[in-house]
């Protein structure tokens, strides 16, 4: 089975930009993946042209030796637009390969250990009591685990002032509110986007009673390791850390060192199902869950939901509370997109990973520019988003 075409579709659809890809084969047969490099959707697209160049003629069996090959094809190996266009080629394949065999991609995975997936859900309220309204509500609906976001999201349509110190002072004090409220038996974390310091993340680690929350995500950049080594000598506080990673090699110090609990494995960024499946696996020779990223579209979760039924060392599945598959219009694009209900995922047995994409509507959309919300700290400095 020879691979004919491979077309990107970066296109504006409900609320946002998404990368799709299509690899097509001599025997009708076709496969869709997505890439999750958002706002650089562009830069994927013309990753996923350059690499057409050479897969058309392949043999889409080969998901591992064209993995390879894409990686190491060019001199100057990952990165994240390479491997978020990797990505999508590689999800595609491995749909490709199940809808070949009439199974579901779990089932060449070594099949599913699980029938359904406990996920957790994220509340974005700004620090202060209606966050606290907001989770107990949550609570109330049946949820276990519960995300809160950094406080203050910024807007696209300005640059936001923020001041960080004020900003973990109002999230440990909520915090600690919030445990009061909800109990000792809801698992509670916060995702800070990556924006504090060393130092900062500490002080905001140390204003809380231990057990106050059960994982803090991403508080710091992830590309000096050492850093989040410090970090990890002044708290003992579970950490989140993963999405920012590109590869196995990004993964490795964070396994091996012990500086994450929970890998935060994004399949639509890491290199597809092939990498995210060898990542998962040296986690599991650390003792760490897998607790995946995916805030992108229907694909990105239907092809992490095949990682979450076949691999042993799993936690819960995000469900984002600003993504795509929240828009009602998503439905003239994806045919059986996953839906979250009673608080978990159910593994299904459609072949490939069952998300079937309505290509004609999909051409008609139109790509838009977009950028991430700007922050700036009191004196006009920078800040991460």
């Amino acid at each position: 089975m020879k691979i004919t075409d491979v077309k990107a579709y970066p296109v504006w659809v409900g609320h946002r930009n998404v990368c799709l890809v299509k690899v097509e084969t001599d025997e009708g047969i076709f496969g869709w993946g997505e890439s999750g490099l958002s706002s650089r959707e562009l830069a994927v697209a013309g990753a996923v042209r350059h690499f057409r160049e050479f897969l058309i003629g392949k043999d889409a069996a080969q998901i591992g030796a064209l993995w390879e090959e894409m990686y190491r094809g060019q001199y100057f190996e990952g990165g994240r637009v390479l491997t978020a266009a990797i990505s999508a080629i590689d999800i595609a394949l491995w749909d490709i390969a199940g809808k070949a065999l009439n199974v579901p991609i779990h089932r060449l995975l070594g099949g599913k250990q699980r029938d359904s997936v406990p996920c957790f859900i994220t509340t974005i309220k700004p620090h202060d009591e209606s966050l606290i309204q907001e989770v107990k509500s949550f609570v109330d609906a049946g949820w276990k685990v519960i995300r809160t976001a950094a406080g203050d999201l910024g807007s696209t349509e300005c640059t936001t002032e923020i001041d960080i110190r004020k900003s973990i002072a109002d999230a440990a004090s909520v915090l600690r509110e919030l445990r009061e409220e909800v109990g000792n038996q809801i698992v509670i974390g916060i995702d800070f986007h990556h924006r504090l310091t060393v130092a900062e993340a500490a002080s905001f680690c140390q204003k809380m009673p231990e057990g106050t929350i059960d994982f803090l995500e991403e508080p710091i950049r992830h590309q000096n390791p050492d850093a989040y080594t410090r970090l990890r000598e002044m708290t003992n506080i579970p950490f989140a850390i993963g999405e920012e990673c590109a590869n196995k090699w990004d993964f490795r110090p964070y396994l091996e060192k012990g500086l994450t609990n929970f890998a935060r494995i994004d399949v639509c960024n890491v290199g597809g199902i092939t990498e995210a499946m060898k990542i998962a696996a040296m986690a599991e020779t650390h003792y760490i869950d897998v607790m995946p990223h995916d805030p992108l579209g229907p694909i990105c979760t239907a092809a992490t939901l095949q990682i979450n039924a076949a691999i042993p060392n799993f936690s819960w599945h995000e469900v984002s509370p600003y993504d795509l598959r929240s828009d009602k219009e998503i439905g003239q694009f994806f045919e059986n997109a996953p839906e979250e209900n009673d608080c978990k995922y159910i593994i299904n047995d459609l072949p490939g990973h069952g998300v079937i994409v309505n290509e004609d509507a999909i051409k008609k959309q139109i790509f838009k520019f977009w950028e991430a919300p700007r922050m700036k700290k009191p004196d006009g400095s920078f800040a991460p988003w």
